[in-house]
């Protein structure tokens, strides 16, 4: 496996920790821990190590599966990571036509909808080849067609990030149903991340409860703002979640004991006030961003989630020439569309508490003024 470097978590790691705001955090502000009951007993491994079967059938439910059809994770990127492995690794990868028929020689294949989240299209990468299909600025309006044609024989899954990351663009329920009609049709699974989907309002019905070749990725971090738990899950149908959990025993072997007990609370009865707390947070932030949008005759698409993908101001020669700038300058830490494959944007997160959110756009509205 040659897995590609990881540009964005270099951009961060050579200016995150010195920065005075980040401004390119994509989920919504942390929760304090005094929140919650912090005993979670002894400290063990969780048994059976796929998670606990109560918390798994609970979860299951909100996606119409049962509990063998849930495999608990260290976030939703090792969730999407072990998922991969399952549908494309090896001679038992799971899905494509070529696979159904045996033809083991052929290159297992994803078709992945960009720009997204870089492991999303880096992992099956390093597995086999990826075929990209674009979103189009200014709607980044999912194009079904242009999946259906980028799909061969051998293709496993489709990959798909709704919300989408950066862009916030949510993709319609009857364009995603398209989208998983074409995957099925071509005996391919549709894989969506949807760490964002409980931020908006009206939360789409997830994939996994499409059908047999849906699968949903998330976790407790983007928007229930409790990422130090490191808890995620995958669900759908069980032969792929059973690979997959083969795969964990050499990764994180069992979720761990803390997230879940943590996961339980916030799943449980807190998990309406967690909720409507976070999307309160995000849209008079949201509102925030767009007043700042609009004040810089800059552009985006209206998002839904935490996250914003903006053009970049006149005056700068592309998006990390403006990122860098504004954190060398403004101690401000932005993400350079570049890294996701469009030089004319940055990506803002504006899920922090406010006012750190007013605090940095008005350090970033002075650089825009001081270079313009």
């Amino acid at each position: 496996m040659n897995i590609a470097p990881f540009e964005l978590e270099r951009w961060f790691a050579e200016y995150e920790h010195e920065a005075d705001i980040m401004l390119a955090e994509s989920g919504i502000r942390s929760l304090e821990a005094d929140r919650f009951d912090l005993d979670p007993g002894k400290l063990d491994y969780v048994i059976p190590t796929d998670g606990d079967p109560e918390l798994r059938a609970e979860v299951a439910d909100r996606y119409d599966r049962e509990a063998d059809e849930v495999l608990f994770t260290c976030g939703a990127q090792e969730a999407n990571f072990l998922a991969f492995l399952a549908l494309m690794d090896g001679d038992e990868a799971l899905g494509g036509d070529a696979a159904a028929s045996g033809s083991a020689d052929q290159t297992p294949h994803a078709v992945v909808v960009t720009p997204t989240y870089q492991a999303l299209h880096a992992v099956p990468e390093a597995l086999g080849d990826v075929s990209r299909v674009w979103l189009e600025p200014p709607e980044w309006e999912l194009d079904v067609d242009a999946v259906a044609d980028a799909i061969r024989p051998e293709t496993s899954v489709v990959v798909l990030n709704n919300p989408n990351n950066p862009t916030g663009r949510y993709h319609p329920e009857e364009k995603v149903r398209e989208l998983y009609d074409v995957a099925a049709d071509h005996d391919a699974y549709l894989l969506c991340d949807e760490v964002y989907r409980l931020l908006s309002d009206d939360p789409l019905p997830p994939v996994a409860s499409m059908g047999e070749y849906g699968i949903s990725t998330a976790s407790l971090t983007k928007a229930y703002g409790l990422a130090g738990l490191r808890f995620g899950w995958i669900v759908g149908p069980e032969d792929v979640v059973e690979r997959a959990w083969q795969w964990k025993d050499y990764t994180t072997i069992s979720p761990s004991i803390f997230g879940q007990h943590l996961a339980e609370q916030a799943l449980g009865e807190r998990e309406r006030a967690i909720l409507d707390e976070n999307r309160t947070l995000a849209a008079h932030n949201c509102e925030r961003v767009r007043e700042f949008v609009t004040e810089y005759d800059l552009s985006w698409y209206d998002p839904v989630g935490v996250n914003g993908f903006v053009s970049i101001p006149d005056g700068f020669d592309g998006s990390k020439e403006f990122c860098r700038t504004v954190v060398e300058e403004e101690s401000v830490v932005l993400a350079p569309g570049e890294l996701f494959g469009y030089d004319d944007y940055f990506r803002i997160g504006f899920g922090l508490p406010t006012d750190e959110l007013e605090e940095g756009l008005s350090r970033v509205g002075d650089c825009i003024e001081r270079h313009a």
